[in-house]
């Protein structure tokens, strides 16, 4: 049951992360309803962070399963993301505003299929200057917001599958699985850049992270009235309890 101990013992929770929410956002949420008033703070962590212009499944962990969050974190991921070609942005994504290319040629759909096979596999990958990444205990983007010059060095990473969903230019809409430190936007930007016509991250939805999906995961509203309606039962099961106890000592 959804109970102040079971929280404390530690849970590990499946959330859909709205659209607009940051992930500390959704961090916050969950600690301030699973806290009873008057009761300690019940510590909650999450298992990887998802930019707030993206949604889908985010790995939440309470109490003493936020240990577990690090070995969480490092999980598999699988995105179903919506790119536009044509334009780029500073951010990589819709966060920032959109520079139009004018006169640039869209890739066909044989060229689509054949650059998106070449970027699978181990490679290494230059983040968006707008992310949380730390330069000298700063957040990068931070520093890009105040216009500062950022620069970040290239991660590894690992692209397992790589397939298009979809595509009408201007818009490319595909699914991704990849390791842990792959940033959507990055990927968005370099095919824009190897096609020549520019591109940005339009939409993105997490669709798995290691065994957790998107099928059974909290949304906010339903995770709330849940602990809720929990928390009443358990409250009506004190008072029959109490009420039980009084006649038989009559």
């Amino acid at each position: 049951m959804l109970t102040d101990s079971y929280f404390r013992e530690g849970a590990i929770l499946v959330f859909n992360k709205p659209y607009r929410m940051s992930s500390f956002g959704l961090v916050r949420f969950v600690r301030g309803v699973i806290t009873d008033r008057g009761k300690p703070r019940i510590k909650v962590g999450h298992a990887g962070t998802l930019d707030p212009l993206a949604e889908g499944v985010m790995v939440i962990c309470t109490g003493k399963a936020t240990r577990q969050a690090a070995d969480h974190s490092g999980a598999e991921k699988e995105y179903i993301a919506e790119i536009t070609l044509g334009g780029t942005t500073a951010s990589y994504d819709l966060e920032t505003e959109v520079s139009i290319l004018e006169g640039v040629e869209m890739p066909t759909q044989e060229e689509v299929l054949a650059t998106l096979e070449s970027f699978k596999g181990e490679q290494w990958q230059t983040p968006p200057v707008f992310s949380a990444k730390k330069i000298n205990g700063k957040r990068a983007y931070k520093s890009a917001r105040k216009g500062k010059e950022v620069r970040l060095l290239p991660n590894s990473i690992d692209i397992s599958e790589l397939e298009m969903l979809s595509f009408e230019a201007p818009v490319l809409r595909f699914r991704v699985v990849c390791s842990k430190g792959t940033y959507i936007r990055s990927l968005a930007h370099d095919l824009g850049q190897k096609w020549g016509c520019g591109a940005y991250l339009s939409g993105l939805t997490r669709t798995r992270s290691g065994g957790f999906t998107l099928q059974g995961a909290y949304t906010m509203d339903g995770f709330r009235e849940l602990v809720q309606s929990t928390r009443k039962a358990m409250l009506n099961m004190n008072d029959i309890c109490s009420t039980e106890s009084t006649a038989h000592e009559n």
